[in-house]
């Protein structure tokens, strides 16, 4: 389902329960559970994924999470409703600066495994072809995000 990579991080047995839990709940809801889809995974610092995001953005800024979506959303639609997924394949690549998680969730005010929750939920939903940019596709990502976050009882408390 995923493969995750630390860059300039230390290999932290927490990061992964939280990253597999929510992976599987995001799986299932999309029904992507018999998929032989991946995601690559790289958590790391403020510094690489400002790299990154200046790299593949042209935005000389560091950011929380990076997604790259491997398919266009009707393309990954059509997968799901038909279940082809004849072979493996790369739904896409998230990454998350933790150092960021950690300072939002202090800044929001809630723990840090719903912060880490929710950058890996937020980013699964940019790799399904989902994004805020529009009002009525940030509401309907939103609710998407939260289905997940509320059935796996991760709450802002």
């Amino acid at each position: 389902m995923f493969e995750l990579t630390y860059l300039d991080l230390e290999e932290n047995k927490e990061y992964l329960e939280i990253i597999d839990e929510v992976l599987k709940e995001c799986y299932r809801e999309e029904k992507l559970e018999n998929s032989k889809l991946t995601i690559q995974i790289t958590l790391t610092t403020p510094e690489n994924i400002r790299k990154l995001n200046k790299e593949y953005r042209n935005i000389d800024k560091e950011t929380d999470v990076l997604s790259f979506p491997m398919f266009e959303k009707e393309e990954i639609d059509l997968k799901v409703k038909n279940q082809d997924f004849p072979y493996e394949d790369i739904l896409g690549d998230m990454v998350i600066s933790i150092p960021r998680v950690e300072e939002q969730a202090k800044e929001y005010g809630h723990s840090f495994k719903r912060e880490l929750s929710y950058m890996v939920v937020h980013s699964f939903y940019h790799l399904m072809g989902y994004d805020h940019m529009e009002e009525n596709d940030k509401k309907l990502m939103r609710q998407k995000e939260d289905v997940i976050l509320n059935r796996l009882n991760i709450t802002r408390d």
